[in-house]
């Protein structure tokens, strides 16, 4: 069978543990009998990046400025633990933060929905589609720990020399602090992001920050996703019969679990990262997630919107045979070729990615599937395949 060729490379980045071992499997079983992968890598496990001094994830970030279309594995974003188990230099920043930083736009994350497994949230009959903020907020702050009685103050100081400057705590013993900022331009770029996809997607926008308590931060981007609706999108939304709906977060949260589903909510930064998994564990599994990185300048960044399974990943480590369900990975693979293949005209490349989506599918809902969808499918005829007998029934399927 002759291989399809790419025309250009897609920056692949690899990750840590079980991810990165699935992420390998991948290419042996799906990708490299198929396709003449063409990619530029770069490695983002946690002893790489330390190696580096986190060099690696920052250049990774700019080769996705420059071919457009990356694809990322799952990393570890350490904790004090983390330090001392890797002997790491210093606890270094989340990978997925420092990237996003640099590529600015905002994250979409989408249930992958399978036959034969029903949302736990009984109402729910079509995907929710989750647009994350992906610039700032605690992914960019600044904290400092408070040893003693003291004062702490909040300023700005602008160009002109005129200062800002509030209290935010007079503090009589020891405690803790943060700083957060975000940017104007960020967030309208992340208001146009999800009215576009909404349009695009023909579905209902939902939105929500805390602006009863956060009369200025959260209220800010309240405010500009209202300017910029009813300046450019409010009779776009009105053609196209879809709504955009704002309440307060914990207003959203309760109206989602009592809806039936099919709209997209919009997310500032930590408040998406939370609840994409809520999301997707509802829908039936983290590894059932589609994640992409869409900036306004037109990059993309397909990856696995989980974390990197370290249970499985020692397991595996001491030889027992793990069922780790490696969809979110395919689907971060197929999505990053098929972008690829749509900007370079390669309509091979984007057939096949169609292909192996809808066989990974077709082969979960035959009832081969990892043992986190086995233990909830209502299927008859389920059965249980570890890591990498699933990769290879996939791989039997697409080579019909």
């Amino acid at each position: 069978m002759n291989k399809i060729k790419m025309i250009n490379p897609i920056v692949e980045i690899d990750g840590d543990e079980m991810t990165r071992v699935i992420w390998a499997g991948i290419k042996e079983e799906l990708l490299k009998p198929f396709i003449e992968l063409n990619t530029e890598y770069y490695d983002l496990g946690l002893k790489n990046r330390d190696l580096t001094n986190d060099q690696v994830t920052i250049d990774s970030a700019f080769a996705t400025k420059k071919h457009k279309v990356a694809v990322k594995c799952a990393t570890i974003t350490p904790n004090a633990q983390r330090v001392k188990e890797y002997e790491l230099k210093e606890m270094w920043k989340s990978p997925n933060g420092t990237i996003r930083a640099i590529l600015d736009g905002t994250v979409f994350r989408k249930p992958i929905v399978v036959k034969g497994i029903k949302p736990f949230v009984r109402t729910w009959k079509k995907p929710i589609t989750i647009a994350r903020h992906a610039y700032g907020d605690i992914y960019k702050d600044v904290e400092l720990i408070a040893n003693g009685p003291g004062e702490a103050f909040l300023s700005f100081q602008n160009t002109d020399g005129k200062e800002e400057k509030v209290m935010v705590h007079k503090f009589k013993d020891k405690g803790v602090l943060l700083g957060m900022h975000n940017l104007d331009s960020s967030i309208e770029s992340f208001a146009r992001s999800c009215f576009n996809y909404a349009l695009e997607a023909k579905e209902d926008l939902w939105f929500g920050t805390k602006d009863t308590i956060s009369k200025k931060y959260d209220h800010h981007f309240k405010d500009l996703f209202q300017e910029i609706f009813d300046n450019e999108y409010k009779s776009k939304f009105s053609d196209a019969g879809i709504e955009y709906f704002y309440t307060l977060i914990d207003d959203i949260v309760a109206r989602i679990i009592r809806s039936q589903g099919g709209m997209i909510w919009a997310c500032k930064n930590y408040d998406g990262d939370v609840m994409s998994d809520m999301v997707a564990s509802a829908f039936g599994s983290l590894a059932m997630m589609t994640s992409v990185l869409v900036s306004p300048e037109g990059y993309y960044e397909y990856e696995a919107a989980h974390g990197t399974v370290t249970k499985h990943y020692y397991q595996h480590l001491k030889g027992i045979k793990t069922s780790t369900n490696s969809m979110a990975t395919i689907f971060a693979w197929s999505g990053a070729l098929r972008k690829r293949g749509q900007i370079d005209n390669n309509f091979e490349l984007v057939n096949f990615a169609d292909k192996l989506e809808k066989t990974a599918i077709e082969t979960i809902e035959e009832g081969l599937m990892t043992k986190d969808l086995g233990l909830m499918s209502t299927l008859d005829n389920v059965k249980i395949l570890d890591t990498f007998e699933f990769l290879k029934a996939i791989r039997k399927n697409l080579e019909k």
